[in-house]
């Protein structure tokens, strides 16, 4: 009876505008069902050998990606809805941390200070993180804006 092994990886990286490129590579081989029962060496050369190949073809592959522009599945770039191609986030800005939304707290605490200073949140959002609105906030960008807006209001106030 032979010996099946399956050897398998995935991996998933971010990409501009809340984009993200995976790819996997499975491997399936038969073996000497002897191989892992008399030579676990022997067997633990096969993973690592099979495993090898697909960490070399997933890294491949992704440069391989990373170096075509973005499709939308049928060869074309993708398009906003208005039919106008879609930008990339610009170069002198750092990534964003996409890890957690703002929470509803935050965004009514955001609107509220824009409002008492008349500050133009859509605006100010656009020059600072590009196309995003406020809802599209992480958790940390929103702490760090409220906190830049609370100096400037404290600022402003004692210098009067």
């Amino acid at each position: 009876m032979p010996l099946t092994l399956n050897v398998g990886l995935s991996k998933k990286i971010g990409l501009p505008n809340y984009g993200s490129l995976g790819v996997s590579c499975h491997v399936e081989v038969e073996l000497e069902a002897t191989l892992l029962a008399n030579d676990l060496d022997g067997f633990q050369q096969k993973v690592k050998q099979v495993y090898g190949a697909c960490h070399q073809a997933v890294r491949e592959e992704l440069a391989r990606q990373q170096q075509e522009p973005p499709t939308n599945g049928n060869g074309k770039q993708p398009q906003q809805a208005n039919g106008k191609q879609t930008q990339a986030a610009p170069a002198h800005r750092p990534p964003r941390d996409q890890t957690r939304p703002a929470t509803a707290n935050q965004l009514r605490a955001l609107e509220a200070i824009a409002a008492r200073q008349q500050i133009d949140l859509a605006s100010l959002l656009r020059q600072r993180f590009g196309d995003v609105s406020a809802a599209d906030l992480t958790i940390t960008e929103a702490s760090h804006l409220i906190d830049e807006l609370n100096a400037q209001l404290h600022g402003a106030g004692a210098e009067r």
